[in-house]
């Protein structure tokens, strides 16, 4: 088997794995600051990039970015539609806000320097729009089954974003590398197993993930057209990582 295909099966599988084992060990707010970390975006631009190119990689990588706003009005869409619904009501609502924002988002366009300001803006607003809950620190690990089923969630959508980027275009590819498989596979399997609120926590945790995950797409937009692949994805990871740590010391006051 292909070094590449293998890795799209086994990696972002195995950190689907390891960060729903954190959610039952350590909670849903580490759970969901963890999954937001580019543990799924990040692999999906790399396979783009070294597929497709650096330039159809970096283009990617801005729609990758306007898309973080899309992924929080999923979160958010979905917090408040689960103190109504069940999984499948409150996953449609996500699902539907979640396509027009992104229909939206590509139809203007912005400036990637202009998108990360708005994002910074959005990830600091957001906790303020998500209903209020009461969730514990940790849950009791749900079936056997439960696991593989969420690796093989994650690695479908790998293959089938990969297979399609071609096809879609550049800044469409960034747009579907950002589509909601973590939060879709992490919340609905939580919310299934161990109710809404602590879906709706995971969500939130989420957000201050996504201040890492932006400085990862900002900075490869900028470094996949002037330096090579493997130097871009570093140093895009060293800045996600500063951005993760520096984020922490909020995640513990929550």
């Amino acid at each position: 088997m292909p070094v590449i295909l293998t890795l799209k099966l086994l990696l972002v599988p195995s950190l689907i794995g390891l960060i729903t084992m954190a959610g039952w060990r350590w909670g849903p707010a580490i759970a969901g600051w963890l999954s937001a970390f580019p543990v799924i975006g990040g692999p999906i631009l790399f396979f783009i990039a070294y597929e497709q190119g650096n330039q159809f990689a970096s283009i990617a990588a801005a729609g990758t970015l306007s898309s973080v706003v899309a992924i929080i009005v999923f979160g958010i869409a979905y917090a408040w539609a689960a103190t109504r619904f069940d999984w499948r009501g409150s996953l449609a609502t996500a699902m539907f806000f979640y396509a027009l924002t992104v229909m939206g988002l590509n139809a203007l366009q912005i400036p990637v320097y202009v998108t990360m300001m708005i994002n910074i803006v959005t990830v600091t607003v957001a906790p303020l729009l998500f209903p209020k809950i009461a969730v514990s620190k940790g849950v009791n690990a749900p079936s056997r089954f439960d696991v593989p089923m969420r690796m093989a969630a994650g690695a479908m959508l790998v293959l089938t974003v990969t297979y399609f980027a071609g096809s879609l275009g550049p800044r469409l590819a960034g747009f579907f590398a950002m589509f909601p498989v973590m939060s879709t596979v992490l919340t609905v399997f939580s919310h299934r197993t161990a109710g809404k609120d602590f879906a709706t926590a995971l969500l939130k945790g989420m957000l201050l993930g996504w201040y890492s995950f932006s400085a990862f797409c900002f900075s490869l937009t900028l470094m996949l057209t002037e330096h090579g692949l493997l130097l871009s994805f570093l140093v895009a990871t060293i800045a996600a990582s500063i951005v993760q740590l520096a984020t922490r010391r909020f995640l513990i006051k929550q």
